[in-house]
């Protein structure tokens, strides 16, 4: 769904907060040689991310549905790695497998994404290539069509206007959100000991800026409006500058992770 905004997609997508980058680098803390699995790595902003914060990090998996998106984040983490290993694997997360023997994930991370996935088929998968003290991270923020306030209040109503009442999720119809939590998910599965870890963020955004992310959104993309989005734009530019108090927009976001671990796993 992603793939035609990779560009857009790795300027205007919001990052992965420092202290949420050091809590996954602490996940590692007494592991030789680290091995991170990034499913639904999109551009590659979690290795991107950590590279520069645990260098011992020797191989990483990236996994997307999206060749293009791969790409991007091949790209992404090339100037960070240093003697880091990497490999693609294009397919949906649930099944990945190794491309090598010897590369058993110790940290496996999942970052505003694992509600596109088939989470226990995902979660069972994980339990088979993963090493036996490894932690699956499940992370996440919302967007900014979940955000309550003014202005994404009113950009929500006029993309409702265009679209209908009901949030899109691309060209598969309407997106209902999880049947069950992601705690749920994950008591359920092998990895059942989990601990929850929540960072305020603060972000500024510029009018412009805010058109680009919707552009990357399954509920706002171009597609969705056919001949009319030119049109939307150019309104969604014009109530965000109207919304813009000396010309930025702000947004308090939490971010969450998950860190689970199989029971007896080291903490």
């Amino acid at each position: 769904m992603f793939g035609p905004e990779a560009a857009d997609y790795a300027r205007y997508r919001p990052g992965l907060p420092d202290a949420a980058v050091h809590l996954l680098a602490a996940t590692q803390h007494g592991v030789p040689a680290p091995v991170l699995l990034d499913l639904g790595t999109g551009t590659g902003q979690v290795p991107r991310a950590l590279l520069p914060v645990l260098r011992r990090l020797a191989h990483i998996d990236l996994v997307d549905v999206n060749a293009s998106m791969l790409e991007a984040a091949r790209a992404a983490v090339e100037p960070v790695r240093g003697a880091c290993t990497v490999d693609v694997f294009t397919g949906a997360a649930h099944t990945f497998a190794p491309a090598a023997p010897g590369r058993a994930p110790t940290l496996i991370t999942c970052c505003r994404s694992f509600h596109w996935m088939s989470r226990p088929e995902v979660l069972s998968m994980a339990d088979r290539v993963a090493a036996p003290h490894a932690v699956v991270s499940i992370m996440g923020d919302g967007s900014l069509w979940t955000h309550e306030a003014d202005w994404t209040a009113a950009l929500r109503a006029l993309i409702q206007s265009y679209l209908g009442e009901d949030r899109r999720a691309g060209t598969r119809g309407t997106y209902a959100g999880p049947g069950r939590s992601y705690e749920d998910d994950l008591a359920a599965s092998a990895f059942s000991a989990v601990t929850e870890h929540s960072f305020p963020v603060a972000r500024i955004w510029t009018p412009e800026e805010v058109i680009g992310y919707l552009r990357t959104t399954s509920f706002a993309r171009p597609t969705l409006f056919a001949g009319h989005h030119p049109e939307f734009e150019a309104a969604a530019l014009r109530l965000l500058q109207d919304h813009a108090g000396g010309g930025v927009l702000k947004e308090d976001a939490v971010f969450t992770v998950l860190l689970a671990r199989r029971p007896g796993g080291e903490a």
